[in-house]
């Protein structure tokens, strides 16, 4: 039966039924037309948007450091590196320089971020593939991540806290222990994930030769990540395009050949033990005390101190709490890597306080576009395996 016949589902050869919007398994409100002969899927077509917020638009009516509140909620479960890249940008854009110790500890905090974001994934693509117990393991341990989070921010989630010029606060007394406490716990439980990952025959039969995607396909539509560094290219851009001090921290970028969803599970697996070598680097290097922002007051807020006794600092504080600092015209793009890829942003700055154009570019959304390519000829419980190997965010996708 040809691929693009678009009468052969009305002549019945065919059967046309949605996967979602409000299936559990499409990780949020993805649908997905398919179109089936018998079990097996003839087509399949990602229709999104159900979840579209225009955080873009959005964006050009806020200041540069009211965006951090949006950059927040594109990809929820991973908000520091959407912070990070959005953050970068504009700091790029001015030419700003930022304290290395604010940099150690934005990446400090994007990898505990990639950890936790990853246990996400690992837990509820098990999850959907018949093994339950794994998840409430997955979710103690990011438990304990957010708690680190959420003594330094305030929050579990949203927490807005890279802003333009370093960090909102600093690291909380007593966070270095908590968070050495996790790095020498951790290692003992993900040896445990993997124990009952590996030789596992539900994982090898439903994730072995399913929801194959080659290299030139991924290329061609722009996949980035795991989905990309499992066809064999190493691509990650703390490597090959460092920012924020990572070419100072040592670490491996784990690649699989196979392209099919299960060497995607093992490389997102592979990566949790990279990201806790980064954390446990970055704990060496950042010191008890130093600046955590910039010491320039036209961009960051003047301490208390300076706003009591100077006048300088509290019109620096007055125009920055009113209006913001404004940025020179230009335009400006920068990536970072983040849990399911390339996460970007494209800044235009018209001199003004407000950006003239903000764009995002979210790796859920280009990756996405391969689902239909690897589900091709599979059968319809493949499709939940592909979701899953994916790693899709739908606020990543929708914006």
């Amino acid at each position: 039966m040809e691929a693009d016949d678009p009468e052969r589902y009305i002549d019945g050869k065919t059967m046309m039924i949605n996967l979602g919007p409000q299936h559990p398994s499409t990780h949020g409100v993805l649908r997905v037309r398919l179109e089936l002969d018998g079990e097996r899927v003839v087509a399949a077509e990602p229709i999104i948007g159900y979840l579209h917020t225009g955080f873009e638009k959005s964006a050009e009516s806020l200041t540069y450091q009211q965006c951090t509140t949006l950059t927040d909620r594109l990809d929820y479960l991973a908000p520091m590196t959407n912070n990070l890249a959005y953050v970068l940008a504009v700091e790029k854009l001015m030419d700003l320089e930022v304290p290395k110790r604010a940099d150690y500890v934005r990446v400090l905090f994007s990898e505990l971020t990639r950890v936790a974001s990853h246990l996400v994934w690992l837990g509820t693509h098990v999850m959907d593939l018949g093994a339950m117990s794994l998840f409430f393991y997955t979710m103690r341990e990011r438990e304990i991540i957010l708690d680190l989070i959420e003594s330094t921010t305030g929050v579990r989630m949203n927490p807005s806290y890279f802003r333009v010029g370093g960090l909102a606060y600093d690291l909380p007394e007593g966070f270095h222990p908590k968070a050495r406490d996790f790095v020498k716990d951790f290692p003992r439980w993900l040896k445990m994930f993997r124990d009952f990952c590996e030789g596992n025959p539900l994982i090898n039969q439903r994730l072995q030769g399913v929801a194959v995607v080659t290299q030139e396909q991924c290329l061609a539509w722009s996949a980035t990540g795991p989905s990309l560094r499992a066809t064999g290219i190493a691509l990650d851009l703390r490597k090959v395009e460092p920012y924020a001090h990572y070419e100072e921290f040592e670490f491996a970028v784990p690649t699989r050949t196979g392209g099919d969803a299960y060497d995607r599970f093992w490389v997102r697996f592979e990566e949790m033990a990279e990201s806790m070598k980064i954390i446990e680097q970055a704990l060496d290097k950042i010191t008890p005390q130093g600046d955590y922002v910039t010491a320039n007051r036209k961009v960051a807020l003047p301490p208390r101190h300076e706003i009591y006794g100077n006048m300088e600092a509290l019109i620096h504080q007055f125009k920055l709490v009113t209006t913001g600092f404004t940025v020179p015209p230009g335009e400006v793009y920068q990536g970072v890597e983040g849990p399911r890829g390339e996460m970007g942003f494209y800044v235009v700055s018209d001199g003004g306080p407000k950006p003239y154009r903000w764009r995002a570019r979210t790796p859920s959304f280009y990756n996405l576009q391969t689902l239909p390519i690897m589900s091709k000829d599979g059968l319809v419980a493949d499709i939940i395996t592909a979701i899953g190997s994916i790693d899709i965010m739908l606020g990543d996708v929708d914006k």
